[in-house]
């Protein structure tokens, strides 16, 4: 890309980035009662922790799935259809 456009793609990497650290701010007043109950769950799991979905739900999940894995919580992610 021409350097000419370089400006303005920072101005816009930085919008973005506020954009997204606005909506993870809000999601804090979200927090509640599910958010402890689903944590309990995943600590409390004896086995893999099974994550499904298909399309970008599945592609989320897999990050989820994988998230999970490298922090110690032994995780699959796994299509529903299989």
């Amino acid at each position: 890309m021409a350097k000419a456009n370089r400006g303005d793609r920072l101005s816009r990497a930085a919008e973005v980035i506020r954009l997204e650290a606005d909506t993870i701010a809000r999601l804090i007043d979200r927090l509640d009662g599910r958010f402890e109950e689903a944590v309990e769950r995943i600590l409390g799991c004896r086995g893999l922790v099974v994550v499904t979905g298909m399309g970008k739900a599945g592609l989320v999940g897999a990050k989820l799935s994988a998230t999970l894995a490298s922090t110690g919580t032994p995780s699959i992610a796994l299509h529903p259809t299989e």
